[in-house]
């Protein structure tokens, strides 16, 4: 079965940069190839990773202006990339074809889905579900009261009751409050994280609400919270470095251990207020720590030079921290590690 599917018509050139500006910061990876054909489950970080050292540069060598880069032109699987090495410069035409290129409505396979920026299949679970809350949300939370017949765990069309709910809201999600999340090296608490229990919808407006419980992945009690349900912060995916300067903690990794690796996602220590936003791209640090020299008479400990070994692409952001993904690591990323812009 076929349909047509518009791509997005962007004209390639259309700059970012002068190309001695691009030059300056862009570098080619080591045998980078003169041509690459994409295939299903490509990244545009996967495919520009074949051709420059640092990936997360892909915006520049698109020939994008800033608008355009906020909406990326589709590449589906199948097209060919090829480097033109005058720039460098990565475009969907050989080099010498001639100059603007635009990409043009065509017919294609239905089960054909455009690139995406990173793996989306990654972070989708953490794009829309209340993972973290401040004091703030805590008392501005709806809180479930009683159920019908006093059930002590509840499930999918349950009747349940609760309070603080804003009227003309029917969507809510569920939550239970988790450990505080502090800061590993300051001790701060930056906010609690919320354990994602289901969601609600609102049967009849009144104090308390009458809801039904639409769908649970842990039992539903009373004196959980309910916050309204958000749609996915679908938005620019665009990698960009931060404007100002930025320094941070990696304060936890998601799947349940100490250390973790390439597409986890971690917690860090800063957010909105520290000036992120989704597709800021972080270099990560490692602390050696330190060496203890007690030669040539002297007794000396000496502070290591930190160990820039991968990179954070920030998808998720609140006021005082972010959800990352690792898209670059040589080597276990661990909690209280450094992160920083690239």
């Amino acid at each position: 079965m076929f349909r047509i599917i518009s791509a997005l018509a962007l004209a390639l050139g259309l700059s970012v940069a002068s190309a001695s500006a691009v030059a300056d910061t862009v570098k080619l990876a080591d045998n980078a190839p003169d041509s690459y054909t994409v295939v299903k489950g490509d990244t545009l970080w996967d495919i520009s990773g074949k051709f420059l050292k640092h990936p997360w540069l892909w915006p520049q060598v698109w020939r994008l202006n800033r608008e355009q880069i906020k909406n990326p032109h589709w590449i589906y699987p199948g097209q060919t990339i090829y480097l033109d090495r005058s720039g460098p410069y990565l475009t969907t035409t050989p080099p010498g074809d001639g100059g603007t290129v635009k990409l043009q409505p065509q017919v294609r396979a239905e089960d054909l889905s455009p690139i995406g920026s990173v793996p989306l299949h990654r972070i989708e679970p953490f794009l829309s579900r209340p993972l973290f809350v401040s004091e703030n949300d805590l008392a501005g939370s709806a809180t479930i009261v009683a159920s019908d017949d006093n059930r002590l765990l509840n499930g999918p069309g349950d009747t349940i009751f609760a309070r603080n709910v804003t009227a003309g809201v029917s969507d809510w999600q569920i939550y239970r409050r988790a450990q505080p999340l502090k800061d590993p090296v300051t001790n701060e608490l930056l906010g609690y994280e919320a354990a994602y229990l289901g969601s609600a919808r609102v049967v009849q407006d009144g104090s308390p609400a009458t809801m039904e419980v639409t769908s649970v992945q842990r039992e539903v009690n009373a004196g959980d919270r309910m916050l309204p349900a958000g749609k996915p912060e679908i938005m620019s995916y665009v990698p960009h470095a931060p404007d100002r300067k930025v320094e941070a903690r990696i304060v936890k990794v998601h799947d349940g251990i100490q250390y973790t690796g390439k597409y986890s996602i971690v917690t860090i220590s800063a957010g909105r207020a520290a000036g992120l936003e989704p597709g800021h791209v972080l270099a990560i640090y490692r602390t050696r720590g330190d060496a203890k020299y007690d030669m040539d008479g002297k007794n000396e400990t000496i502070a290591l030079p930190e160990e820039r070994y991968g990179a954070l692409f920030v998808f998720r952001v609140f006021d005082r921290v972010a959800y990352g993904l690792v898209v670059e690591s040589g080597g276990p990323v661990k909690v209280a590690d450094s992160v920083r812009q690239p």
